[in-house]
């Protein structure tokens, strides 16, 4: 099996971290290309990149058109769309990888030519002062045990035994035939999206989940600092999710729990029955093939309600 990998690593404004991110992909002996798609940098993060590809002719820069700012999904598609190696994986520009990123990835792809993913454990650095607690919290990003490919979709969306980060994945490239690319309207959750597409459509296998692969780095300008914005991302994501499933032909199992958790996360929000009863008519609107379904009643917010769908997901 030829293990090549191809690193994409978007970048916005990143000129403190990017250095360290691209060389810590260098290092990595299984890697033949990095795709660096520069997200309309203002600050000197290009130079940076180009004085590294000066050094290093596996580095690629891309730029999207007019060198706009076209996010982080967006940026990573123009990466994958560019890649030339069989496997990707994915590094944000104020993250790194430790020694020996793939080798352990490389070993469980050739143990069984079925696998189409392989997922680690990612760990933290700190860019700025934290607390005892935060640094326990952040500690270490990963699922608590190995987890059987044909269950790892139910147990991600339940998070009882953990979630992974798309720095600690290495994927097939063809697997985006089945899945598809990051969906560009979200801002944010755009790569659990995806993840649950491929733990869908695919075999993804746990890899080192004990200690980390990767570290994040964590600064005062991280965009995970912003809660209300991931209140009103992960709505967005379980939309596209569920669009994603009528349009695959997934079956009604499946989207129903989606439409569990989603109800879950709005029920703790407090919405008032005719705001849900409204959300419920958009989603019909969206998803014409739940009106016929089982489903149209079960979520409808008055019965959900009062048979108390939602509160039974942790008992």
């Amino acid at each position: 099996m030829n293990f090549s990998v191809s690193v994409i690593i978007p970048v916005y404004n990143a000129e403190l971290f990017i250095e360290k991110a691209i060389l810590s992909v260098l290092y990595q002996n299984e890697v033949e290309e990095v795709i660096v798609v520069n997200d309309g940098s203002k600050d000197n993060t290009v130079s940076i990149i180009e004085k590294l590809k000066g050094k290093d002719n596996r580095i690629q820069i891309f730029h999207h058109n007019n060198r706009r700012n076209k996010g982080r999904s967006a940026s990573r598609n123009l990466g994958i769309k560019n890649a030339t190696k069989n496997f990707i994986a994915f590094l944000d520009a104020d993250d790194f990888y430790l020694k020996n990123r793939f080798k352990n990835d490389k070993i469980v792809f050739e143990s069984n030519l079925l696998i189409d993913g392989v997922y680690n454990a990612i760990g933290v650095h700190f860019y700025r002062e934290y607390s005892r607690d935060e640094q326990l919290k952040l500690k270490l990003t990963t699922v608590t045990e190995k987890i059987e490919s044909s269950v790892l979709f139910n147990e991600l969306l339940s998070g009882k035994k953990g979630y992974f980060s798309i720095d600690g994945l290495t994927i097939k490239k063809d697997v985006f035939n089945k899945t598809g690319y990051f969906v560009e309207h979200l801002k944010i959750a755009e790569d659990t999206d995806l993840i649950l597409k491929m733990a869908l459509k695919s075999k993804l296998e746990a890899g080192i989940i004990n200690k980390p692969v990767a570290l994040r780095g964590v600064h005062d300008n991280n965009v995970f600092n912003d809660e209300l914005l991931y209140r009103k991302s992960r709505d967005k994501m379980y939309e596209a999710l569920i669009y994603w499933c009528f349009k695959k032909g997934e079956s009604l199992k499946v989207i129903d729990e989606l439409l569990k958790w989603l109800f879950y996360y709005r029920l703790k929000e407090k919405h008032s029955n005719l705001k849900e009863t409204s959300y419920w008519f958009y989603l019909l609107k969206k998803n014409p093939k739940l009106i016929g379904s089982y489903l149209a009643l079960k979520y409808f917010p008055i019965i959900r309600k009062r048979k108390n769908i939602c509160p039974f997901l942790f008992k």
